[in-house]
């Protein structure tokens, strides 16, 4: 039987993946500790192999036992994105503040009949006008924060949720709404608000609790009413909405805008904007909704129309949460293109279902590594050396974190004690004893 060989973890790195060791028994945390460093360290493919032998121990551990850890070791993907969202939250959300969140889904593409819940998908960033593709589709909660070294806000991938056609449990809108419920029941007390495109926009979200507040794109054919009246003392059901409201064009033609300023995409602006407090009672029931309508570019109507349900929010507020929404597009290329999240190659149920939500949270780990013990003012410079051609550059990339953390797990495998050479320690006890001897 071949040892347990593990490897060397720095420290700054065992501090976080030891807030996952509740969820493991302690062979999987190992094994676990293990593919998590192999993920950082490995440069090329990120399959369940190549994680193995990122962390150098291809030749020690054999292959089938990382890919147990997926298929049929005991842990759940569940309790390991919403731990990881905990620990998003603890350190990069200072305390008392909104807890924002993006949703998104995305398809990672696979090949063969054997893929479990593989089907044909809409793939948006597929490039050529064909925007559909065969393979696992996967709904992707991610924590938006604001890092001090970066301006731009950045979205943290921490919960993934596996889309089965045919079944509405496993609709990307009941997982989207699942998750942030989830999120919210272990955050008591804080606030969390959604934020999703207007494909995440039905009627599953009746039910939204009160902690979680939901920020999408208004459809054109959105059917809109007032508030409903008051009550009277007439018999009947009394009303639940109020009389319909017209036309987006029409509203936004007898609307009275005012100028507000707004962050976004990293430049602040005045734009145009107004806010109607009314009814979307198809999608969200009788909750009261706050329709934006954003005047930018064009003289007259509007540009673009987003509903929250967030009434305290002001107009700017909600437009630059909706803005940085975007930063979720940003950390789902960042997943595939930087930490190569997709590549593994399971098959059966509980590895599909296991893997992706792995990948995301080692990404999750990586950054907050940078963000906690990593950053270094030194580390632009030493990327404008060694690539001068950004010469603009001013702020470290995902890129640059993932690459910086690679280099510290190597190296601390390189510079860590060999079992067959004296330590130092050792090398003196050994002086001090062959003085005696010579005495």
């Amino acid at each position: 039987m071949l040892p347990d060989v593990t490897l060397p973890v720095p420290a700054s790195l065992m501090t976080l993946l030891a807030v996952f060791s509740p969820l493991f028994t302690a062979p999987s945390f190992r094994v676990f500790c293990v593919l998590a460093c192999g993920f950082f360290a490995q440069p090329g493919k990120r399959t369940v192999c190549g994680m193995l032998a990122g962390a150098g121990l291809s030749r020690l551990w054999p292959h089938d036992r990382a890919h147990r850890f997926f298929s049929r070791a005991r842990w759940s993907a569940d309790d390991l994105g919403l731990a990881a969202a905990l620990l998003v939250v603890s350190l990069l959300v200072p305390e008392g503040e909104l807890v924002e969140v993006a949703v998104d889904d995305t398809l990672f593409r696979r090949r063969g009949k054997k893929v479990w819940a593989a089907s044909w998908f809409h793939d948006g960033s597929a490039a050529g006008p064909a925007k559909t593709g065969y393979g696992n589709n996967w709904v992707i909660l991610a924590v938006i924060v604001r890092l001090p070294v970066m301006s731009r806000p950045a979205a943290v991938p921490v919960m993934a949720k596996l889309v089965i056609k045919g079944s509405n449990f496993r609709s990307r809108l009941s997982l989207a709404r699942r998750m942030a419920e989830r999120l919210a029941a272990a955050l008591p007390g804080r606030a969390v608000r959604v934020v999703a495109d207007s494909a995440y926009a039905g009627g599953q979200l009746k039910a939204l609790p009160a902690a979680v507040t939901w920020t999408t794109r208004l459809r054109k054919d959105a059917a809109l009413h007032a508030l409903p009246p008051a009550r009277t003392r007439r018999p009947g059901r009394p009303r639940v909405k109020g009389d319909r409201l017209p036309s987006l064009a029409k509203l936004a033609a007898t609307t009275a805008f005012s100028q507000v300023t707004v962050t976004r995409y990293g430049k602040t602006a005045t734009i145009q904007a107004s806010a109607v407090t009314c009814l979307w009672y198809s999608v969200f029931g009788s909750r009261p909704v706050a329709v934006v309508l954003v005047r930018d570019k064009s003289a007259s109507g509007c540009d673009l129309t987003l509903v929250t349900t967030d009434l305290e929010a002001s107009p700017a507020q909600v437009i630059a949460r909706y803005a940085a929404r975007w930063s979720i597009e940003v950390a789902i290329e960042d997943a595939k293109q930087l930490f190569g999240c997709g590549q593994a190659r399971n098959r059966v149920a509980a590895a599909v279902e296991r893997t992706i939500p792995f990948h995301l949270a080692c990404q999750a780990i990586a950054i907050l590594w940078y963000a906690t013990a990593g950053h270094d003012p030194a580390d632009i410079e030493d990327r404008r050396t060694s690539a001068p051609w950004y010469a603009s550059k001013a702020e470290p990339s995902t890129a640059d974190m993932g690459a910086k953390l690679r280099r510290v797990i190597i190296a601390a495998r390189f510079k860590a004690p060999r079992p067959d050479q004296p330590t130092r320690a050792e090398i003196s006890i050994l002086r001090l004893a062959w003085e005696g001897i010579a005495a």
